[in-house]
């Protein structure tokens, strides 16, 4: 699927756009303003594979905080570039604390939200102003949620005013594109070189944030962040973003991407760091963790075995990507099936580098385990789940030994 051409943008480390590789965003949920839970939970979306951070800036002392999260950050050896997210009184906070501007590898940019009449364009500048002198990339992040109304209202009279206006939600849907895009140009104006500037039109429908996206890409070059806003909760918040962005992307739009799901109650926030990964990981656009492939069992798979084993072993390889991606370049590429019958499971164990086909009801007790498509032992017994683990360890060692 060929990529759409788009100007490319370096923060910190991370390269976006061009011919980079997609890359998966992540936000905090924490007070800011706490710099010790702030930079836990940094460190913990960075070591889950985020390859950018945004932390909510809302107050003075989350902006005075930022420069002590840095720090601690890279005290822990964490890299990963924070993103600041401003809403509101942006202009303020970063003039009023440069450390934090100097500490923040990207600042985001509500168009919606930045100041109103001519305070906006003003304040809108001053931002803008201050990326300029920092070196700084800046994301204009138009929402839906939080539009533009004056923009809003003159395109909804200049709408009124056409012969066969066109439906509400069409005239939504362009006054999102059209604040990002004009604020992108006012950017430029300033002096923010397109190498600066990420653009994201954030909706809430599906359908609405696929339209959106396609006319943004057919209208401008700028990087685009990718993200259903206000996803939801669970499955629906995973299959409503993942039907969304697998559109898009199959389509080559999207240079970084952000799963909004609200997570459960004290819940894990590094999941949306996860289905990011998987998203990009199943369409074949990246590898972030060797993938499991398991059978969702049937008649013939009366015990529960191999799907607490598929459990056991996924959560292996994802709790050993931070230990392994050093020391075993290119392990995000294997493949490992867990299959739980004769039906497929020889043949799906023989497609993968390593897998195992345990025995379904009335089968023999017995485990026959294949490497890069042959039969290499047979387990049986009471420890066969010990045993593959350790199987795919070695594989590991003898495989992606650099």
């Amino acid at each position: 699927m060929p990529r759409r051409h788009t100007h490319s943008v370096q923060v910190g480390q991370v390269h976006i756009g061009g011919s980079a590789p997609i890359v998966v965003q992540s936000m905090t949920n924490t007070d800011t303003e706490d710099a010790v839970r702030t930079a836990a939970q940094v460190a913990d979306l960075a070591r889950a594979g985020s390859e950018l951070v945004r932390i909510t800036v809302n107050t003075m002392a989350a902006a005075e905080a930022v420069p002590d999260i840095y720090n601690r950050l890279q005290k822990m050896g964490v890299d990963v570039p924070l993103v600041g997210d401003f809403h509101f009184n942006g202009h303020k906070l970063l003039s009023a604390v440069p450390e934090c501007a100097q500490s923040l590898a990207k600042y985001r940019i509500n168009p919606g939200n930045v100041g109103r009449g001519n305070k906006r364009d003003e304040q809108f500048a001053q931002m803008i102003e201050i990326a300029i002198e920092n070196d700084k990339p800046v994301r204009i992040g138009a929402n839906w949620g939080s539009l533009d109304q004056d923009l809003l209202a003159r395109m909804l009279d200049e709408n009124a005013a056409l012969p066969h206006p066109k439906p509400l939600d069409f005239i939504n849907r362009e006054a999102v594109i059209t604040s990002a895009l004009e604020s992108a140009q006012r950017a430029e104006e300033i002096g923010l070189g397109k190498d600066k500037i990420i653009i994201s039109c954030k909706m809430s429908r599906v359908q609405d944030l696929i339209q959106v996206y396609e006319t943004l890409a057919s209208r401008s070059e700028y990087c685009l962040h990718l993200g259903l806003t206000e996803a939801g909760m669970g499955s629906k918040g995973i299959v409503a973003s993942t039907a969304a962005l697998a559109v898009l992307l199959q389509r080559g739009i999207g240079d970084t991407i952000r799963i909004s799901l609200t997570p459960e109650p004290n819940g894990d926030r590094t999941k949306e760091v996860i289905v990011g990964q998987e998203i990009l990981q199943t369409m074949g656009l990246r590898s972030f963790t060797p993938m499991v492939t398991a059978c969702p069992g049937c008649g013939r798979t009366s015990s529960t075995y191999f799907q607490e084993l598929a459990d056991r072993i996924q959560t292996y390889l994802r709790d050993s990507m931070p230990d392994w991606k050093s020391k075993y370049p290119g392990v995000e590429d294997m493949s490992v099936a867990v299959m739980g019958c004769v039906v497929n499971g020889p043949g799906e164990s023989k497609h993968a580098s390593i897998g195992i086909s345990l025995p379904g009801t009335g089968e023999r007790p017995i485990a026959p385990v294949y490497i890069d498509g042959e039969k290499a032992v047979t387990l049986k017994g009471e420890h066969i789940a010990e045993e593959f683990q350790s199987i795919v360890q070695q594989y590991v060692e003898s495989h992606y030994t650099p």
